[in-house]
Parts: C-alpha cells; structure tokens; sequence
C-alpha cells in the first residue's frame, strides 16, 4: 500500500509539472510572462460602483419626455402614411 501511495505522489508531481510548464506557455504567448495582473479580479461577482449606480435608472421627467417624444414620432409616421394612402386613392 505505501509503494502505490509513492507511486500516486509521483504521478501527481509529474501531471504537476506538465501544468506548470503550460501554464508558463501560455503566459509568453500571451505576453504577460508572470506580470501582475491589473483591473479587478476575475469571479470578483461584483460590479463597479459607477455602473451599477446608474444601471437602469430613469427619473419619472425622464420617463415622460421620451414616452411624449415617442408620441411624437408615431404621430408623424401615421401621419405620413395617412398622407400616402389618400394620395394612392386619389391617383387611382
């Protein structure tokens, strides 16, 4: 039993050493080589203040301008198609 438990260490440090050496790999291929990452954590979870403050926020005024500029803008495109049906009944 205490030969395979040997023989299970070596395995591990031998698969330890294969990651070791792609992971450095691909550390050069990305350019990094071992440099300290910068920004935030990866898996972090969280958001940065700034955007998560004004993430989906709208004030009420804000809300009833573009829902008044919605209007609007409907209002002249049935308006527009209005026009253009009355005129294909008059040329017809």
């Amino acid at each position: 039993m205490a030969e395979s438990i040997s023989q299970i260490i070596a395995s591990l440090e031998r698969q330890r050493e294969s990651i070791e050496k792609a992971l450095a790999a691909l550390r050069e291929v990305e350019g990094a080589a071992g440099a300290p990452r910068r920004g935030r954590p990866r898996g972090s979870g969280a958001a940065p203040a700034t955007k998560q403050s004004r993430r989906g926020r709208i004030s009420p005024e804000g809300r009833k301008r573009l829902a008044e500029a919605m209007r609007r803008r409907w209002a002249v495109k049935r308006a527009s198609a209005t026009a253009r049906k009355a005129a294909r009944k008059k040329a017809a």
